[in-house]
């Protein structure tokens, strides 16, 4: 391609609203451009490296026996209703009607299709296991898209759905999956780490998501770097400090003026925050959008996680609770206990129940109990795990402490089990003739999320420093002739010789000075960079450099072509050097 024909300009500054370096880098080399808040075009030089990207994802999923398919990006919503899922997702989702007044839904993913197909095509345990894969277009309209393509509407996703008759076959292809994740990334020149994840509207038994670590992303991590645990703060565990034994004691109540807060009440009676009960108050929407008010109750020194709540009720969204909400129930914010509550549903965390004689709301202005004991003195609805984990806790596995780190989600993986097979009535016959549900996983990358990722982390002061597998082009071919002449000549020659065998390259042929097409070259980023001149066809050779790296290296000119074939060989055997077996961590 010449650089003269090429379909985008790069600029000298990005648009103010970029906030991210990748997206102000895309935007400036010319390989995006906006249409929409979430929407882009993706110019050539981005579609080049898209494609490149898809021909690995194909490559890796076809290797774990993927077959691709191509599903509709316009749904009917009787699919969406079968597994509930048109009622559990809110504004995101985007519904509309055809002309005969019938719902639709725009894809956000595409189990129900899957369901919708197994069961027209899946008859006998004999065509099981499957894995089907597709790379298609998907929207959800994210009230805050942001950062470029790392969080847009609408999107290009790689997802696949792996069939089995049983559990068994499920965490095979779940595992394969895991692998060829890594392999992916790995292939792409991007580190990412799996951790354990929340299945959020996916549904389902367990999750994995492959988390790119850099302080761009919205997702918390919890980390052990004594054990390799790994986690979303959405469902990490820790291990919680156990509280001392002591033998129940008799409730005692306390006046407790201005201490609405933990921190204010620990101070007032001389006692550390793991002796108190913290109460928290949210509203939790039901899936027939009704609400109930939720008495969630931590120990002191933690924090409620509202995703852990929320799976524990099963709730499709949580809300901070008003005032008037917690009156009737007779709890008093700032001064509450479930002592004497009624009509909350009443969910506290294990430690709590583990920890004796805590101070606690009175549920009286200005009082609180002093020995308060679940079990004894109330009973909670609900026992289970509440608490956020936090950097310095330490690890549930190994009891190091733990640290935080923020991270962007490039991949996720799902074991769905029966949970849309069974809404859809997808069942196969077994090898005595019985009816069974099949069993289901789900596996999603965002393209275009991925392609930025890339971008972020291979960088410089200059511009992009594009990894050989996703450049748009191998070799960056810089012509400084301003006309016809011997300069001109040399670099169509090498131009067409690099083409021969197999290379792919960016020809800036543009009557521009030197500066300007240097600078370009260092945006655009291709991996490798030849620069025709008079002054140095005169000394009979070529200047040549790899992208991340500073100085020029003169290679004669009856050797560049073999060099460059050896460069690029040496690029592509450090990436493959890259893709290593991954223990898989349940």
């Amino acid at each position: 391609m010449r650089t003269s024909r090429l379909f985008s300009q790069t600029l000298r500054e990005a648009p103010a609203d970029a906030e991210v370096e990748s997206h102000r880098l895309l935007l400036r080399a010319g390989f995006i451009r906006q249409l929409a808040s979430g929407i882009f075009s993706y110019l050539p030089l981005a579609r080049r490296a898209l494609d490149k990207i898809e021909r690995i994802i194909r490559e890796e999923m076809d290797a774990i026996g993927g077959q691709e398919i191509t599903m509709p990006v316009v749904h009917p919503a009787d699919i969406w209703k079968e597994t509930g899922r048109w009622f559990q997702i809110g504004a995101e989702m985007g519904r509309f009607k055809d002309k005969n007044e019938r719902d639709m839904v725009l894809a956000m993913t595409h189990e129900e299709v899957v369901g919708d197909l197994v069961r027209r095509e899946i008859r006998s345990y004999r065509q099981l296991p499957q894995l089907v894969y597709q790379l298609q277009t998907k929207w959800r309209d994210d009230p805050r898209p942001r950062s470029g393509l790392i969080r847009v509407r609408e999107f290009s996703m790689k997802d696949s759905y792996s069939l089995d008759a049983d559990w068994e076959g499920l965490e095979a292809q779940y595992r394969a999956h895991y692998q060829a994740y890594f392999n992916i990334f790995h292939r792409c020149g991007l580190a990412a780490i799996a951790v354990k994840s929340d299945t959020g509207m996916m549904g389902g038994k367990v999750a994995h998501e492959y988390m790119y670590l850099n302080p761009i992303g919205e997702d918390t991590l919890i980390l052990c770097d004594g054990c390799g645990y790994a986690a979303n703060r959405q469902v990490a565990r820790f291990a919680k400090p156990p509280a001392p034994a002591a033998a129940p004691l008799p409730l005692e109540r306390v006046a407790t003026p201005g201490t609405k807060t933990i921190e204010d009440l620990a101070r007032l009676l001389g006692i550390g925050k793991s002796q108190t009960a913290k109460v928290v108050f949210l509203m939790a929407r039901q899936a027939d959008e009704s609400e109930k008010l939720v008495m969630a109750i931590v120990r002191g020194d933690m924090e409620v996680n509202e995703t852990k709540l929320g799976n524990a009720v099963k709730a499709k969204a949580l809300r901070p609770a008003r005032e008037e909400e917690i009156a009737p129930t007779g709890a008093v914010p700032g001064y509450a206990s479930p002592i004497g509550v009624k009509g909350a549903l009443v969910v506290v965390d294990e430690a709590v129940v583990a920890s004796p004689n805590l101070v606690a709301g009175a549920n009286e202005e200005g009082y609180h109990l002093k020995n308060v004991n679940c079990g004894r003195d109330y009973h909670a609805e609900l026992v289970t795990d509440l608490a956020a984990a936090q950097e310095g806790d330490g690890c549930p596995e190994c009891g190091a402490p733990l640290r935080a780190s923020r991270g962007v989600e490039v991949g996720n993986i799902f074991q769905l089990g029966t949970r849309y097979t069974d809404a859809m009535h997808c069942t196969f016959l077994d090898a005595e003739g019985k009816a069974r549900p099949l069993i289901m996983g789900s596996y999603g990358i965002g393209v275009g999320r991925l392609l930025a990722c890339v971008a972020e982390e291979h960088r410089d002061e200059k511009g992009l420093v594009w990894p050989l597998s996703v450049a748009p082009y191998q070799v960056h071919l810089v012509s400084l002739a301003k006309g016809a002449g011997p300069s001109a000549e040399a670099a169509e020659r090498l131009y067409r010789e690099l083409q021969e065998v197999g290379l792919e390259v960016l020809l800036d042929d543009r009557g521009e000075n030197p500066g300007v097409k240097f600078n370009d070259a260092d945006l655009i980023g291709l991996p490798l960079r030849l620069i025709v001149g008079e002054r140095s066809l005169k000394k009979g050779v070529v200047e040549m450099k790899l992208r991340g790296q500073q100085e020029n290296r003169e290679v004669p000119l009856a050797e560049v072509v073999a060099e460059v074939v050896a460069e690029v060989a040496g690029l592509r055997e450090a990436l493959r050097q890259r893709v290593v077996e991954v223990p898989f961590k349940g």
